[in-house]
């Protein structure tokens, strides 16, 4: 299932059509001064993703709010961009769940197969980022009771992914994806 979703065009250009929506969304909340809030996309350069991504994954969608003295920068959420970081979210969640485990050859051939530039040392501050960071969001500790049931601390993110379970590996990821994207706008607690 993850390999294959690491390559999988198909699966990340469907992310942009929910980006869309929640860039709309907060597009039309304003900011929270009241002003209107007007484009101002920056460009990105994300890593991880099939080669074959289109041109909406070199911009991650932000607003500017128009009134003077505000200029605020509002960023909405995301399921294409986990914050800031360079590599797509969807590739941080499977890259740390495959890398489960994993040591020498086996680990660098993980790496190769996402990209040439991803570090063990990436690999492991994302396992502790999803361990032991994540569950001590403000984000968790109030939406982990949503969830069926309890999930293991210890096989994060796998033991996350496994609530949105289903017949379709690319719809339980947009569905994970879609749970912690407030983790990803403007005031987020997101990995490093």
């Amino acid at each position: 299932m993850c390999n294959r979703l690491l390559k999988d065009a198909s699966f990340f250009e469907s992310l942009v059509g929910i980006d869309d929506i929640l860039a709309l969304q907060t597009q039309q909340a304003g900011c929270p001064c009241g002003g209107r809030l007007d484009r101002a996309n920056y460009p990105r350069k994300p890593r991880g993703g099939p080669a074959e991504l289109g041109p909406a994954y070199d911009t991650r969608w932000s607003f500017c709010c128009a009134e003077d003295g505000c200029r605020r920068r509002v960023t909405s959420f995301s399921v294409r961009f986990l914050g800031r970081r360079v590599y797509l979210g969807a590739v941080v969640i499977l890259a740390t769940i495959l890398a489960h485990g994993l040591t020498g050859k086996r680990l660098w051939q993980l790496q190769k197969q996402i990209s040439h530039t991803l570090s063990a040392k990436t690999i492991k501050r994302w396992r502790h980022w999803w361990r032991e960071s994540f569950p001590e969001t403000g984000f968790w500790k109030g939406n982990k009771a949503r969830l069926k049931s309890p999930v293991d601390k210890d096989r994060m993110p796998a033991s996350l992914l496994e609530r949105f379970f289903g017949d379709d590996a690319g719809h339980c990821m947009r569905r994970l994806l879609e749970f912690i994207s407030p983790l990803t706008g403007s005031l987020s607690e997101e990995p490093k």
